[in-house]
């Protein structure tokens, strides 16, 4: 006989693990590291700006610490995973919710421009993921969660390297899970709509695309951020257990049509 299951709310309970939210300074990211640390996760945010992580570290309190730094630099990125490790021991869980779209059109993509959305879109999600697998493994289990995008499947105007790097993730995603989740972990993407933050301004900043985005979708509206936090959690908790490699377009069923 199946022994009794736990209550929904102690699947999706993060007391005692650690996580890492990458982009913490502002929109998604930022977000991300307030659900987890609101459901019980001590978080450590890492973001370019520290201003910005500062004043987010004084709204958690003490579950909360951060780390400035530049994950465009790959050389960079063996430091910068010592430096999280540092306030609450390795992360348990990780959300790569840092990105850039430089929205060079196809004819003037520069190498610059290139190479930093491939470096913080894809190779920052890989290279700090590995840094962390192997304590993870050891206490077999542990959490990723990459965010894909739209443009992981469609391709939009000016977004050759950002729909490039995010249809990347979506393998990358795939091949964490294929080598890592024999030893508990698993990994997974979210892939937001059209939600307001600083990288979509310039869509919500023009009422009549921000409609018609909205009307491209199955339930006819654009997204809340809170609209993200159930499947946050789940993919962050024991609620998950059961599911890796996957893509949870999180779009109003804007990709279903």
């Amino acid at each position: 006989m199946d022994p009794t299951p736990a209550w929904p709310a102690q699947r999706f309970d993060l007391t005692g693990k650690v996580a890492c939210v990458t982009g913490a300074s502002a929109g998604l990211g930022q977000h991300s590291a307030r659900v987890l640390a609101a459901a019980g996760a001590k978080v450590v945010g890492v973001a370019r700006r520290a201003e910005a992580l500062a004043d987010w570290q004084a709204e958690i309190g003490d579950k909360a610490a951060v780390v400035a730094a530049d994950l465009s630099d790959r050389n960079a990125l063996k430091d910068i995973a010592a430096r999280i490790c540092e306030p609450f021991g390795a992360p348990d869980i990780i959300v790569h919710a840092a990105g850039i779209n430089t929205r060079e059109a196809a004819d003037d993509v520069t190498d610059a421009g290139w190479d930093v959305t491939m470096n913080l879109n894809l190779a920052a999600p890989m290279f700090l993921t590995q840094a962390f697998a192997r304590t993870m493994a050891a206490k077999g289990w542990g959490r990723v969660v990459n965010f894909a995008s739209l443009q992981t499947t469609r391709a939009f105007p000016s977004g050759i390297a950002y729909g490039a790097s995010k249809a990347g993730i979506a393998q990358l995603t795939r091949a964490m899970a294929e080598a890592w989740s024999k030893d508990g972990i698993t990994a997974n993407a979210i892939g937001p709509g059209f939600f307001p933050t600083e990288l979509t301004g310039p869509v919500f900043s023009d009422p009549e695309r921000s409609a018609r985005n909205a009307a491209q979708t199955c339930v006819g509206r654009n997204g809340d951020l809170s609209d993200l936090d159930g499947p946050l959690l789940f993919l962050c908790s024991d609620a998950s257990a059961y599911v890796t490699g996957q893509v949870l377009m999180v779009d109003g069923g804007y990709t279903a049509k």
